[in-house]
């Protein structure tokens, strides 16, 4: 008889028939791969409903053990070092004439008297820009969603890409808008959708399966570019 392989938007995933107790383990070995562990008496179906219901730890983790094997990104605040913007890349030119951080003819500029303050004046204009970028993404989706936000917000959010409160307050990280706009609005209608359901549950990728078809292959995306994005380090 064929060992038993099931599929999890793509990833392989063999199962394992061991033990009595019906209750399913999945794991994620060392080399990234997963194994589904159940009792011979699980049926097929019952092993796939398990899974999907597992989709968002699967790739959290995924996420983190990608993290763990790839060293932090690093920048140097010198002309000519690379910022990526929206999925763009753009060389950094330090000026003695500006007088804040901004874009101009492909240049993210930086007043030269600001470079030796570190990462925070780059940082915050992400954080500006990404806020401005925001705004009419935000209706679009919200509106799609029928959800209402109370405030969208960027900040450092530490190793999430967003959040949302039970008041209504969405946030997404500064580093998210390195990435290409489409896998910016993942993250954000990943958060407006938990505003209608809170949970990681069959309704929340319904939703959002309903709003975005394509939310798995954007999904697998952020988890493969999202560790090799700038994080704020400093060469030092």
């Amino acid at each position: 008889m064929n060992a038993l392989v099931l599929h999890l938007d793509g990833i392989r995933v063999p199962v394992e028939r061991a033990g009595s107790s019906r209750k399913a383990r999945l794991t994620i070995e060392s080399d990234g791969s997963l194994c589904l562990r159940a009792a011979s008496d699980v049926a097929p179906d019952e092993l796939e409903q398990f899974l999907v219901s597992k989709r968002a730890w699967v790739y959290r983790k995924l996420s983190e053990k990608e993290a763990l094997q790839h060293e932090p990104i690093t920048k140097e605040m010198v002309d000519g070092e690379g910022f990526s913007y929206l999925g763009r890349s753009h060389r950094l030119q330090l000026s003695d004439d500006a007088s804040a951080v901004r874009l101009k003819r492909g240049r993210l500029v930086l007043p030269r008297a600001k470079a030796d303050a570190g990462a925070e004046p780059i940082i915050e204009w992400y954080r500006r820009r990404g806020e401005a970028w925001l705004k009419p993404r935000t209706r679009a989706w919200a509106e799609r969603l029928r959800v209402e936000p109370e405030a969208i917000s960027v900040a450092d959010l530490g190793h999430k890409w967003g959040s949302a409160s039970a008041h209504g307050r969405v946030r997404l990280h500064w580093a998210t808008f390195q990435l290409p706009p489409a896998l910016v609005d993942y993250v954000l209608l990943h958060e407006l959708a938990h505003l209608r359901e809170p949970h990681h549950g069959p309704a929340f990728w319904q939703l959002l399966a309903r709003a975005m078809p394509e939310y798995e292959e954007r999904k697998g995306q952020l988890a493969r570019k999202g560790s090799r994005l700038w994080m704020g380090d400093i060469a030092t």
